[in-house]
């Protein structure tokens, strides 16, 4: 099968606006040859000053010649920047197209496929792949065209005036165009797929640095701290430096070839002339002395339209790649829960690239109503257990339920309205506390968000705003705290009213205060809810219904809590570390 260009692809996302880009293509070949009629005056010029020389006053046609060059030269540059406005307008609208189209796309994906691809790279990716072809389209392909149109033209001047010069003039072109082959070819292609890899990485890398700041200042470290962040820019310092010293010898080639020319007619010349000059003789020289510049300028063009097409083809081939991860499944015929149960069935889960499974062979029945917490070491699967819950992903072999359902078999819209996410380290948008607090049910009138607001125990939060909750987070000082923000998630959740509940460690960053307001809100927000807790903080879940206990993603253990403790098991040892961290931490107070 035959592999789609580039072009076609761009041309995919431009619509009906291609055929602006084909227009600009042709506005700028007519402006790259009219560009070189005013040589062709410039010839006349010369020609007629040295046939009347020394009496110049004989010189009549110098004036109309003069304005023609100048009248071609403007017309050139008119018929351009109509090309320029022509290329542009498709661009634009293929850029947006990219970008709209990406993150429709997106938007269908897994949850868990951000923190897989990371939220860095993927931005990157995003905006300046399609900035990329906003670029190529707008600039580069219209001047591309004019560039090959350009030597098309020279060749008839070069050869027109005089063969043997014209062919000199070829020699250096030549050589360049070899030099310019061995550094735009294959080979780079693959430098610059590279580079653009090494570029995400540190993109990605920085992001996960500038989040992770206030631990590193908490505890006083550097930025080797950030081993993988560090290590990306010395592997891109690496890279270039390579890149830099293998085009050193090819580039400084190719840059004495282009800027030759002229010095190749100057001793050619003085070879010629040293018995004598004619007029003829002498004023092609000149003619071609003064025209062969523009081959270094087109050149160049050439050179760096090379490169920057390997540069969308990579930027395309970024896009691709995120287009090609496809999305959840949806049921042809949506099924409805009967309640908000939760089941799995003998689910086991392995991540991309992972050596083994994060959860294997997993079977527990949560009823409706049902409070649950998983716990157990790091790493044992509990985040992941939650997440198959609300299809984050989906399970690589078994059945993850809710009401008798298969989660896949559940409509998307639906299977969001019933179950809804705490997670640990909330974040809000920089939009007012309404909005923020609206998202969860587009529509829901003040009343409602204001009855949200109070229920997760939020009154203090918005008595202190200038505005109440029509402030603006993140604007002119208005910042909240961690556990400040995770009350308003809270309340956003309580407008939710999902029947199902999942809370990943919501209050691990909550200081005494608004733990204790965080838990009062829970209260009312579990009321008639099934939920399913994550914690490390033991203290939190002895009240639950049933306690799981995973260790390397196997369900070990489960009971009540007062069952956990009376066997000598993980748990036991974990309520007893945990009591005795407690005990700790008070002994240490009093001392």
């Amino acid at each position: 099968m035959k592999k789609e260009s580039d072009l076609k692809k761009l041309f995919g996302y431009a619509g009906a606006y291609k055929y602006l880009t084909m227009c600009s293509w042709i506005l700028s070949v007519v402006s790259a040859l009219m560009a070189l009629a005013p040589f062709v005056y410039i010839w006349r010029i010369i020609r007629e000053v040295l046939a009347v020389a020394p009496n110049f006053g004989a010189a009549t046609g110098l004036a109309r010649n003069g304005w023609m060059a100048v009248l071609f030269a403007v017309t050139s540059m008119v018929v351009y920047l109509c090309g320029l406005v022509c290329s542009h307008l498709a661009a634009f609208r293929v850029q947006a197209n990219i970008r709209s189209q990406a993150m429709h796309h997106i938007v269908k994906l897994p949850m868990g496929f951000m923190d897989d691809f990371g939220s860095g790279k993927l931005r990157k990716m995003v905006n300046e792949s399609s900035a990329a072809t906003e670029t190529y389209l707008a600039h580069q392909l219209p001047d591309m065209a004019g560039a090959y149109a350009t030597p098309v033209g020279l060749l008839a001047l070069l050869l027109v005036f005089d063969w043997r010069l014209g062919l000199l003039s070829l020699i250096p072109v030549m050589l360049a165009f070899a030099i310019m082959g061995s550094m735009t070819g294959a080979k780079m292609k693959k430098k610059m797929e590279e580079y653009q890899n090494s570029l995400d990485t540190m993109s990605n890398e920085a992001v996960e640095y500038v989040r992770g700041i206030p631990v590193v200042k908490t505890f006083g470290q550097s930025v080797f701290s950030f081993k993988r962040f560090k290590n990306s820019i010395d592997e891109y310092e690496k890279w270039v430096v390579s890149y830099t010293k293998d085009l050193r010898l090819p580039m400084t080639i190719y840059t004495t070839a282009i800027n030759a020319v002229f010095a190749v007619l100057i001793a050619v010349g003085l070879i010629v002339t040293k018995n004598g000059v004619t007029n003829d003789f002498l004023l092609n020289l000149l003619f071609y002395i003064i025209i062969t510049p523009v081959i270094t300028v087109t050149l160049n063009r050439i050179m760096y339209s090379s490169e920057n097409t390997m540069v969308v083809a990579d930027a395309l081939e970024r896009i691709n790649s995120i287009m090609a991860v496809q999305p959840l499944s949806e049921p042809s015929a949506p099924k409805h829960p009967a309640d908000n149960s939760v089941t799995l069935a003998d689910v086991s889960f392995q991540y991309k690239d992972a050596k083994a499974n994060a959860l294997t062979h997993v079977a527990l029945a949560i009823r409706p109503g049902e409070h649950v917490a998983l716990v157990g070491p790091s790493g044992g699967g509990k985040t992941t257990l939650a997440s198959l819950v609300a299809r984050f992903w989906d399970a690589t072999d078994g059945e993850v339920k809710i009401g008798g359902v298969n989660v896949k078999d559940m409509a998307k819209e639906e299977l969001m309205n019933t179950v809804s996410f705490v997670f640990q380290d909330s974040k809000l948008l920089k939009t007012s506390i309404l909005e923020n607090v609206r998202m969860a049910k587009r529509g829901a009138s003040r009343e409602e968000v204001l009855s949200a607001l109070h229920a997760a125990q939020c009154g203090d939060i918005i008595e202190k705003l200038p505005h109440g909750i029509d402030t603006v987070v993140g604007t002119k000082g208005i910042y909240l705290s961690g556990g400040e923000q995770q009350r308003i998630s809270i309340a956003r959740v309580m407008l939710k009213n999902s029947p199902i509940l999942i809370l990943d460690e919501a209050t691990a960053f909550a200081d005494p205060d608004n733990e204790v307001k965080v838990q009062s809100a829970f209260t009312e927000l579990f009321k008639d809810k099934t939920v399913i807790m994550i914690a490390h903080r033991l203290s939190t879940v002895t009240s639950c219904d049933r306690i799981y206990v995973l260790d390397n993603g196997m369900i070990a253990e489960s009971g009540t809590h007062e069952e956990l403790t009376a066997q000598s098991g993980i748990y036991n040892a974990m309520w007893t570390q945990y009591g005795k961290a407690a005990k700790w931490k008070v002994g240490t107070l009093n001392a």
